[in-house]
């Protein structure tokens, strides 16, 4: 649909779309219009054409906004992702690329040396999982751990991390990178254990969970991995493959 500029709709028009909250079909109104008086539409057409224009605008700003409340650390997704050069078998890439596994409120630990890809991957599934209609939370372990000082002094912690369960999928990245604080600690195990066969919890980290008991106090680090491991996919990154030529 193109040529000259459209009329305006009729001011009454213009004034129900916006009191009816439908800026996309107000938006496209007059253009299609036009378009349908040019081209003898049948008005259902018309109707049809409008419906869609909104329904595919709502869907663009709620993809937006739930990329926006995701804070992905870089925005990369696995359209740049090159599957031959991870270490990770191709069948367990597409088989977490389905999400089922955030259907059955599993978790997914991925592990392994700096530069593997880690984060890259995780964003990568959360970027699926926008684009699936779901709500995805991203944390550094510290962010958890600023959030429970900042919950204390009112005793509202529990509450902050039952808001973070809007999400269905939650990420907790590079835990192991720096020296995890007592709150950090308090923070991730808070959060895995109200998760627990409620939501997906996926971590990445460059110390499998099994010596989490060196980054925070043990018997935390015990209670932590028991409940984030007890339904959880754990794959272990390696160096990354070198291209094949």
């Amino acid at each position: 649909m193109s040529g000259p500029t459209p009329p305006p709709l009729p001011p009454d028009l213009e004034l129900l779309l916006r009191h009816m909250h439908l800026p996309y079909m107000r938006r496209m109104a007059p253009e299609v219009l036009a378009t349908a008086r040019a081209q003898r539409w049948d008005p259902a057409e018309v109707l049809k054409v409008l419906l869609g224009e909104e329904v595919a605008g709502r869907e663009r700003s709620a993809l937006a906004t739930r990329r926006a409340q995701a804070a992905f650390p870089t925005g990369k997704t696995f359209s740049t992702w090159d599957a031959n050069l991870s270490s990770i078998p191709a069948p367990t890439q597409t088989a977490l690329g389905t999400l089922e596994w955030i259907g059955r409120h599993e978790n997914l630990v991925v592990c392994g040396p700096s530069g593997t890809g880690k984060t890259f991957f995780l964003e990568g599934l959360g970027q699926l999982a926008v684009e699936a209609g779901l709500k995805v939370a991203w944390f550094r372990l510290e962010e958890l751990g600023v959030l429970v000082r900042r919950h204390r002094a009112d005793d509202s912690v529990t509450k902050a991390v039952q808001a973070i369960l809007r999400a269905k999928l939650i990420v907790v990245d590079d835990i192991g990178l720096l020296p995890v604080s007592p709150d950090a600690a308090e923070g991730f195990f808070r959060l895995v254990d109200a998760a627990y066969e409620k939501r997906s919890v996926a971590v990445s980290s460059n110390v499998h969970p099994a010596g989490f008991d060196e980054l925070m106090p043990k018997t935390l680090a015990t209670a932590t991995v028991d409940r984030l491991l007890h339904h959880a996919h754990i794959n272990v990154f390696n160096e990354l493959r070198p291209p094949v030529h």
